[in-house]
Parts: C-alpha cells; sequence; structure tokens
C-alpha cells in the first residue's frame, strides 16, 4: 500500500464512521436509512477506496436496496453465551479469528429468531453480526450480508443492555463487488431459515447496476 492509498482508505474509514455516528443520531428510522443509502451511494461511486471495480461505478445509478421496512427494525437481547471460538470462513477460503461472546434473540414477523454475535479477536476487537438468509443466493448476495461490524464503523446503538438491529441497514461485504477483497461471511449459526427482504440486494456486474 503506497502513503496515497493508506490516506484515502483512512479517509474512506472517517467517513463510514461518520455516517454511522450520525445515523445514531437520528430519532427518525427512515430518515436515518435516507441518509445512509445517499452516503453510501456516492461513496460506492466516486471514492477512490469504493470496493466496486472502477469500470463498474455509475454515479448515475446507486446501489440496489429493498424498499425500506419499518417492520425489520427490532431490538434484541443479548442473552449470554459460553465463549467460543470459531475460525470464520472467507470469500477465499482462510479463516478469520472470532469468538461468540453472545445471542441476540429478536422476534420479527411474529417469529422469533437468534444470531449469534461475535468479537473479532485481533487488535482492538470488535462487534461483528453477519446472517444469511433464504434470499441469499438469489436477490442478495449469496455468501450473506452484515449487520455490524463495528471495527469498520459499522454500529446502529444499543437501547440499554438490548441491541439495535436494523435489517434495513443491511449491507453486502465488500467481496460481493469484487474478489480482490476477502471477506468472511456467514457462519452456520447465522444462517436464518426465512426471507428477509431489507436492506441491500445483490450487486449487479457492469454500469447497468440499479
Amino acid at each position: 500500500m503506497t502513503p496515497s492509498e493508506a490516506l484515502t482508505l483512512l479517509d474512506w474509514k472517517r467517513r463510514i464512521f461518520d455516517l454511522y455516528r450520525r445515523v445514531r443520531e437520528f430519532d427518525d428510522a427512515p430518515a436515518a436509512w435516507s441518509l445512509w443509502r445517499a452516503t453510501r451511494d456516492e461513496l460506492f461511486a466516486r471514492h477512490p477506496q469504493s470496493p466496486v471495480p472502477p469500470e463498474d461505478r455509475d454515479g448515475s445509478r446507486g446501489l440496489s436496496y429493498f424498499d425500506y421496512d419499518p417492520h425489520v427494525r427490532v431490538v434484541a437481547d443479548l442473552l449470554a453465551a459460553e465463549p467460543e471460538h470459531f475460525d470464520i470462513g472467507t470469500s477465499d477460503k482462510s479463516t478469520f479469528r472470532f469468538t461468540r461472546f453472545a445471542d441476540a434473540h429478536f422476534f420479527m414477523h411474529g417469529e422469533e429468531l437468534r444470531l449469534s454475535a461475535y468479537w473479532l479477536d485481533g487488535y482492538g476487537g470488535g462487534v461483528f453480526l453477519p446472517f444469511r438468509d433464504t434470499t441469499a443466493g438469489r436477490e442478495t448476495y449469496g455468501g450473506g450480508r452484515y449487520l455490524l461490524d463495528t471495527v469498520k464503523g459499522a454500529d446502529l446503538g444499543s437501547k440499554g443492555d438490548r441491541l439495535i438491529l436494523d435489517f434495513n441497514f443491511a449491507y453486502n461485504p465488500s467481496c460481493a463487488y469484487d474478489p480482490r477483497w476477502v471477506c468472511p461471511l456467514a457462519p452456520p449459526a447465522n444462517r436464518l431459515d426465512v426471507k428477509i427482504e431489507a436492506g441491500e440486494r445483490a450487486p449487479a456486474k457492469g454500469p447497468s447496476r440499479s
């Protein structure tokens, strides 16, 4: 990485952290989502560190999302889980080391669901909460999507000791756009047998993405 590339990556991180800070300050969740969507569209289309290859960027279109759905915004109870270390598989068949520290329990569409919450074991740590639902491989990226990845700024906040999970903010890992990125994918424990038509859709290839 050149000094110039390092500085542009630092700028990307600053912008993402600032975006989620602003999202957490909103009382109006749909308005926060609109800001999140517009800011991501701009960054992905124009920023030098965009995960989208330059030939696939189209600033006139933007990323593809489901419509906002207020029913997929939930507050999850974090229930203590026996700490367990996992080598979570990545898009290039390597692994990242995480520790499950809790199970997030919540209700959505009248159904009780659970996702494991992981802590990144590397320097600094951070909460990581990926998931895969039954839209994966069709409407959404086959490897699953991310809700939280606090080491990269993706943090929707909490209410007391409960965690805010808004699936409208679900987004694709960088490897969904370009295989040069290496991303941890949703492990078996976080594969939901439900359809969640919210958040970011699978990216189309080429400038016709919409």
